[in-house]
Parts: C-alpha cells; structure tokens; sequence
C-alpha cells in the first residue's frame, strides 16, 4: 500500500475552490483563522514569477516543483518539503502532475472562487 497518495481524494475536492491567478493550477482550500491549507495541483507546466507574501509550509504529493528562494534554486520531488519565510522572495517552475499540500499564515492569501 502506498502511504502517500498521489491523488486527492473527493472529500479534498469538494472543499472551497481557490482563485488561483496561475493559469493551469487548480487548488481547494481548508480555512482557519490562523491560516489556509491551499491543497493544489498541475497538468501542464506553470511559471509562477518572483513575488513574496506570508510565511508557507510545504510538501509535494507527487510530481516536480523547481523553487527559486532567495536566488538559491532547488527541485523538491514526492515527499519533500519546503518553507519559505514571510517576505523572503520567490519563483517557482511547476510540472505536469505536480500536487501539493501548503499552509500559508496568511487567512487570507486566496480568495474562493466564485461559483457561477
């Protein structure tokens, strides 16, 4: 049995969808008032430029990101983890099958997505 998945399971995906402003990424979120769970995933290649924001916790379910922290680059794989520190600069190169799990301690780092 493998004990990391590598697909999210519907009760993740009936959770609030995510605006996300990254073509191509899609994600669901778990609010609290300490933060967000952004639960997120890629089928195709997604760049995500340099920017900063709240402090952020990682791991990589499956897939690769290439993360570019502080001019420091590094490829995490399925099972890594990552931290970026609140206001420390970042880029990130997304590949197809990538997924996620993130906390971010920001309440507010992504709005829902509105249903139409």
């Amino acid at each position: 049995m493998d004990l990391i998945p590598t697909e999210f399971p519907d009760f993740v995906r009936n959770l609030p969808e995510a605006d996300l402003p990254f073509d191509g990424l899609r994600g669901w979120l778990l609010q609290s008032n300490s933060g967000q769970i952004l639960f997120n995933e890629s089928d195709v290649e997604v760049t995500v430029p340099e920017h900063s924001h709240c402090d952020q916790w990682g791991v990589v379910i499956n897939g690769d990101i290439k993360l570019t922290v502080n001019d420091h680059m590094r490829l995490y794989s399925r099972g890594d983890t990552y931290y970026i520190p609140e206001g420390v600069t970042h880029e990130a190169q997304i590949y197809p099958g990538f997924k996620a799990v993130d906390y971010f301690t920001d309440q507010n780092r992504y709005r829902l997505k509105e249903v139409r």
